[in-house]
């Protein structure tokens, strides 16, 4: 039985320029900075964020801790939404790793603004209590249904930050999703953060991969640190390469998920059982609640699964589906029919 798989964008296989690119890849040892194919995929990665520098790591929760790392000190606080990434699913790497305290803050549909971020800042003064050392944003929001922050909010906070003696790291996992969303350049969305990490093997169906980037003495730094992680690789330019091929050619099609992912929010939203505001879908990842069905999520999962349909639940009564690269306008239609058998 053929799977429509919309548990996430991490399923996503590499095209087959991508294996092409990756059988011919020019190598090197990364280490002493000498994989051509390493080298020019970070520089494009630079260049497309309108940052400095650029460095591949192994994955986005390595990106993003190495960039906690570098930002605070321990015994700080960082600022963060209560659904984020870096909270939730990061296996508690930023206490483990740099000795750091999360200060969780709820925002709207997922998205923080200055004024909740202001009011849990640490005063200088307070000398008793742990210090704010960072503030981290994510964009788009993952657990928050793929939200997106708008530029200028953005822009409002990283100005604030910067006032307040703060610096701003970006959790962009999808900042392509996010740019192609709000129709701006992803360098625009960057621009203002201290440091973004983003993703190649999500919605960019890279097989492995993530970039960090910012200022030249930054990423210096960061090289530093992801050594210390482990994250030190030699002739990585057969990953590179899949990286390349993924800014070059998978960019441009994302509003494609986007589109299905708002077809998926309309059939489902017609459907018995099923609350969702397809209005509020912004981008290729759909959150909605089965709880008037009468199924806890794991009792929908494994129904799903039976009839070929693979999503998670993200707790008892709300349901994630994720559109990417390999599920067709067709495959929607399929899943959409098999919710509601399920739920019939």
């Amino acid at each position: 039985m053929q799977q429509i798989d919309l548990r996430s964008d991490t399923v996503t296989r590499p095209t087959e320029e991508m294996r092409e690119a990756m059988a011919r890849a020019e190598v090197g040892d990364d280490v002493y900075l000498e994989d051509p194919t390493v080298n020019r995929l970070q520089e494009m990665a630079a260049a497309l964020l309108g940052k400095e520098a650029a460095l591949f790591v192994a994955s986005g929760t390595m990106g993003n801790q190495v960039c906690l790392r570098l930002h605070t000190e321990p015994g700080q606080e960082v600022i963060l939404e209560e659904r984020s990434h870096i909270f939730n699913y990061e296996m508690g790497a930023m206490a483990v790793v740099s000795g750091v305290l999360p200060r969780p803050v709820r925002g709207e549909d997922g998205l923080l603004d200055w004024p909740s971020i202001e009011s849990v800042i640490r005063p200088r003064s307070a000398y008793y209590v742990a210090q704010t050392g960072l503030i981290a944003l994510e964009n788009t929001h993952n657990m928050a249904g793929g939200a997106v922050m708008p530029l200028e909010r953005m822009e409002e906070i990283c100005l604030r930050a910067r006032e307040a003696g703060l610096a701003v790291h970006l959790d962009g996992a999808r900042i392509f999703n996010a740019a192609a969303a709000l129709k701006r350049d992803p360098a625009q969305l960057a621009r203002p953060f201290d440091s973004v990490m983003f993703c190649l093997s999500k919605g960019l169906s890279a097989p492995v991969g993530s970039i960090i980037v910012g200022s030249r003495p930054f990423i210096d730094r960061a090289l530093a640190v992801r050594r210390m992680f482990g994250g030190a690789m030699r002739q990585v330019g057969v990953l590179a390469a899949a990286g390349i091929v993924a800014l070059e050619k998978m960019v441009a099609r994302l509003e494609e998920d986007h589109a299905n992912a708002q077809l998926l929010a309309r059939g489902l939203a017609e459907t018995d059982g099923i609350s969702i505001d397809p209005e509020k879908v912004q981008t290729n990842i759909l959150v909605f609640d089965i709880a008037a069905t009468g199924l806890n999520t794991v009792e929908f999962s494994a129904k799903l699964k039976e009839r070929g349909v693979l999503a998670n639940g993200i707790n008892q009564r709300e349901m994630r589906m994720v559109t990417h690269k390999d599920v067709s306008g067709g495959d929607i239609e399929t899943a959409l029919a098999i919710v509601r058998d399920v739920v019939s």
